[in-house]
């Protein structure tokens, strides 16, 4: 063996951590993060699902939520508190989500950038109505989900080429190689069409139990905008 690389719970990093310098490895990562950055005119479910969605994953995942709208994330908080006893691994993500989930207000989405560069997140969303704009003030990222119809989750399933994402502030480290990717990994965004295929040709993926929460997380994007993810 001359490189271990791909995904992992906290037992895989810690066996690449063991082995690292005898064999070559790609990265030590996890716990999973995510970060969403809205306008406040996103569904406030929408929202909740996506931060269950990384939140899932065990007690020590990251979800965050940063929003110049204070009615918002209180709307959000309500929309957490009313869909979290409904969810099948509510136990992990209500532990997850006490110890380091957040809801964060700002005074604009500059200031949202900011906190974003700050973290550094594994998964970065910005659901708001002009993410090519807000884009140009993010320099850290693992992966960003583009719009209000592009769910962390379908970056688990089928968009953009690599699933295994610097996590714990790395993604500041690395000069990062940026493109632009689809659900159909073609450099360029996927019309809503495309998307609603890919969906389709994905779906079976997500029936295994641990995916349960990112499948209720993904069905907006078919019959929404287009769908653009940057990693």
């Amino acid at each position: 063996v001359d490189v271990i690389v791909g995904p992992g719970n906290a037992y895989v990093t810690a066996a690449k951590r063991i082995v690292f310098g005898r064999v070559g490895i790609d990265k030590l990562a996890g716990p999973s993060e995510i970060l969403v950055i809205c306008d406040g005119d996103t569904n406030p479910d929408w929202i909740a699902l996506d931060l269950f969605s990384q939140a899932e994953h065990d007690e020590d995942a990251q979800s965050v939520l940063v929003s110049p709208d204070a009615a918002f994330l209180d709307a959000v908080d309500a929309a957490i508190d009313r869909l979290l006893p409904t969810q099948p691994r509510a136990d992990i993500i209500r532990a997850a989500l006490a110890a380091r989930g957040a809801l964060v207000q700002v005074a604009n989405l500059q200031q949202a950038a900011q906190v974003s560069n700050r973290l550094a997140p594994e998964h970065l969303e910005l659901s708001v109505a002009d993410p090519e704009a807000l884009l140009s003030h993010i320099r850290h990222a693992g992966a960003v989900f583009m719009g209000r119809y592009t769910p962390e989750a379908f970056g688990d399933y089928c968009a953009g080429p690599n699933h295994v994402l610097p996590t714990g502030g790395a993604a500041r480290f690395p000069r990062p190689w940026v493109w632009p990717t689809s659900a159909s990994a073609a450099a360029s965004s996927t019309p809503a069409p495309q998307a609603r295929a890919a969906l389709a040709r994905c779906r079976p993926a997500s029936h295994a139990p641990r995916a349960w929460r990112r499948t209720r997380s993904r069905p907006r994007c078919a019959a929404g905008n287009p769908l653009q993810v940057v990693e």
